[in-house]
């Protein structure tokens, strides 16, 4: 399958060079790791730990995946993409548990503030395209309130996995950890050029 953009110059930066960092932006900038400066800042981690951050990821997409639904379900009802409500009610929530994970409540809402910008990135990329070609407009409407049980659902359980990551995120593994991860699921999830870019949106606070 051919790998689309960003992810495609993710993977081409990570086989010239050790690391690859994601800018907020989403996209891709190398980290050279060799010299005495990158030896000295930190000791090797462990292989697996490349692959500590692939539940994250994975959740990550999952939940971008429920965007399809919500743009089907707001589409021709004049409901606005932007729900400052709804997120607010997002980000209390996450925060909330966060805290009763013991993880940092505000570090949580920032990774949740990408999600949520990632989320509406799918749902303008989806109106636009309806727009432009009516033929490919959903046919029905799916029940907002039942997609967001499973959004909820989603929620809790990346916020589990961020609060499980904590130290890895931390790491110096951490940003050619989740390149690899999202490599991977991008190539699972065949996603398009426009939930790839999502998903990088997506991840761009994950690392601490």
């Amino acid at each position: 399958m051919r790998t689309t953009s960003p992810l495609r110059r993710f993977l081409t930066t990570a086989t010239a060079t050790a690391a690859v960092a994601l800018t907020a932006t989403g996209t891709a900038v190398a980290v050279p790791v060799s010299g005495t400066a990158a030896t000295t800042a930190a000791p090797l981690a462990a292989p697996h730990a490349l692959f500590a951050l692939h539940p994250v990821v994975e959740l990550s997409a999952e939940r971008l995946a429920t965007a399809d639904l919500v743009a089907a379900a707001k589409w021709g009802t004049g409901s606005p993409i932007d729900d400052p409500a709804r997120e607010q009610q997002v980000l209390d929530n996450v925060a909330a548990q966060a805290q009763q994970l013991g993880a940092d409540p505000d570090e949580i809402r920032t990774v949740f503030r990408d999600q949520i910008e990632a989320n509406k990135i799918v749902q303008r990329g989806l109106f636009q395209r309806w727009t432009d070609h009516p033929d490919q407009a959903p046919t029905t409407r799916p029940d907002l309130n039942v997609v967001r049980q499973e959004i909820n659902r989603v929620t809790s359980a990346l916020v589990q996995a961020l609060a499980d990551t904590s130290a890895d995120r931390a790491a110096l593994t951490c940003r050619p950890g989740v390149v690899l991860a999202a490599l991977q699921v991008h190539h699972e999830d065949r996603l398009d050029a426009l939930h790839t870019r999502a998903l990088a949106r997506s991840l761009a606070s994950v690392c601490r």
